[in-house]
């Protein structure tokens, strides 16, 4: 039984779920078993990193597939820096997971009424599960927010920014946030908050990431006292569509797995140098590959060549991408497409366990914003919409199991009046982008890193905490937080490993 707090800018649940991608949405839908559910998401429900995933989900569902040989392939790209527990649950829970998620009306590729599968760069064999071809991420968003919108135990509060966690004697017990446009204030009460707030790809001048991906949930929960590890992990997509002046568009490896083939612009196909396996090669690789021929050329992107493919097989495989680069004006059958790096998926986060506890009591996170030790140094191609799934699964089965507030408390909470973290000079913004990409991209170095550390520890001098704020400032205010402890992270790590680069130590560390 709820205790009622007659303040009209509170609003008290069981359950806070701040963020409304794959993960946010998957364990709300089965927090609804044990108490009234609230899905707070800064623009509208659809809106997220899972709705523009286009590779698929991989999962050993197969009768041939084992998931000891989808564990080896996680732990292979981790670099040494995986969990092997928490990657062993991932592909043992995995197949349940995604057999729930069909529950829930996703819609895979099917032929003859057959699930297909599709294989990418790492795997080690075909299991990776498609929707519409390249539209996966889409398809998983329309199953899932569908559900949610119309369940009568979930409200969802659209247009809403988490600006801070409420913290009352050592826990969590809510969070503040923003009604945008207006920037009315509001508080959200409940013994357990699920932070799914995805990504930070905004901090990055080009990105494939949608405009809300500025790390609020990281940023609020390190200003809590939560821990955030292996923030120095950020994975770079090698191949988004290179066009000026317009958004950046992923074109799946995937494409490379059904021949598409690198070329620089004299036309050579430049891969074999840099790895046995070509243009399948891990992200990484093929990442600082395209960024060394982009250097050796003079140039800002290079090219990728779809002739090997079939015509027909392209349009059945990947109609997303033709229609997207038909609509930029691009013709497949005629030209090379040009590509380029841009910054795709964080690997670090939230410090959580197994079942998405973070060191601040009442406190889950799940899915992009969270580091629970599945993706290591490098992420396995599609193993993100998993993660969400299998670690929702597992926060929504330990929330009902936490300790409730007791009256005292939320009377507490209830005189609570939390200001807003704010960065007035939010015209820091595209300069912080701009050498973010320059100093902690693809590659990185100890000077450069310590030049973008003092630039950036001078523009956190700027931020503050204050009685009002707006969606802009609190956001610049959290892209200067993550960027800070990506920059830190890098320059503590003093080696190369995965999606971590450092020219001045190009060698794994043996410590």
């Amino acid at each position: 039984m709820l205790l009622e707090i007659p303040r009209p800018n509170i609003r008290e649940f069981d359950f806070l779920v701040v963020g409304s991608g794959v993960a946010g949405l998957f364990t709300a839908l089965h927090l609804t078993e044990h108490g009234k559910v609230a899905v707070i998401t800064k623009d509208r429900l659809t809106e997220s990193n899972t709705e523009y995933a286009q590779g698929g989900i991989a999962v050993a569902l197969q009768e041939d597939d084992d998931p000891r040989d989808h564990e080896h392939d996680t732990l292979e790209a981790g670099a040494g820096l995986c969990d092997p527990e928490a990657v062993r649950i991932l592909t043992v829970e995995g197949p349940d997971a995604v057999r729930e998620l069909m529950r829930l009306g996703m819609r895979f590729d099917r032929r003859g009424g057959e699930l297909i599968y599709g294989r990418e760069a790492a795997h080690g064999r075909r299991r990776i599960l498609h929707a519409s071809g390249d539209e996966t991420g889409h398809e998983v968003e329309r199953a899932l927010s569908r559900r949610a919108s119309v369940h009568p135990g979930i409200e969802v509060f659209e247009n809403t920014l988490l600006t801070d966690l409420l913290v009352v004697e050592g826990r969590s017990v809510g969070i503040a946030a923003l009604s945008l446009p207006e920037s009315d204030r509001l508080r959200f009460i409940a013994p357990v908050t699920v932070l799914a707030t995805g990504g930070l790809g905004q901090v990055y001048e080009t990105s494939t990431n949608p405009p809300v991906t500025t790390g609020d949930g990281m940023a609020a929960a390190w200003r809590a006292g939560c821990g955030l590890r292996d923030m120095e992990f950020v994975q770079f997509h090698p191949t988004a569509l290179y066009d000026e002046g317009s958004p950046k568009f992923l074109i799946s490896e995937a494409l490379r797995r059904e021949g598409a083939v690198l070329r620089n612009t004299a036309g050579e196909h430049f891969m074999p140098p840099y790895h046995p396996q070509n243009d399948l090669a891990p992200r990484d690789v093929v990442a600082r590959a395209v960024v060394d021929q982009m250097r050796r050329e003079r140039t800002d992107h290079v090219y990728l060549d779809f002739s090997p493919i079939p015509h027909e097989r392209f349009l059945s495989r990947f109609p997303g991408i033709v229609a997207e680069l038909a609509r930029r004006g691009f013709d497949i059958y005629q030209e090379r497409i040009p590509v380029c790096p841009v910054a795709h998926y964080m690997m670090g986060g939230i410090t959580a366990d197994i079942n998405a506890r973070t060191e601040l009591p009442g406190l889950l996170a799940v899915g992009e914003c969270t580091s629970l030790g599945v993706h290591g140094a490098n992420r396995l191609a599609s193993n993100s919409l998993l993660d969400g799934l299998v670690f929702g699964l597992r926060a929504a089965a330990l929330a009902p199991k936490l300790p409730k507030l007791s009256y005292e408390l939320l009377g507490v909470v209830a005189q609570m009046t939390p200001a807003l973290v704010r960065c007035a000079q939010v015209a820091v913004r595209d300069h912080l982008r701009k050498l973010m990409k320059e100093c902690a991209g693809v590659e990185r170095n100890g000077e450069a890193l310590a030049q973008a550390r003092e630039v950036v520890s001078g523009w956190c001098g700027q931020v503050a905490t204050v009685p009002s704020a707006s969606r802009e400032e609190v956001e610049t205010a959290n892209l200067l937080t993550v960027a800070r402890l990506i920059i830190e992270g890098a320059i503590a790590r003093q080696e190369s490993r995965g999606a971590h680069y450092r020219t001045d130590f190009p060698e794994i560390s043996e410590d």
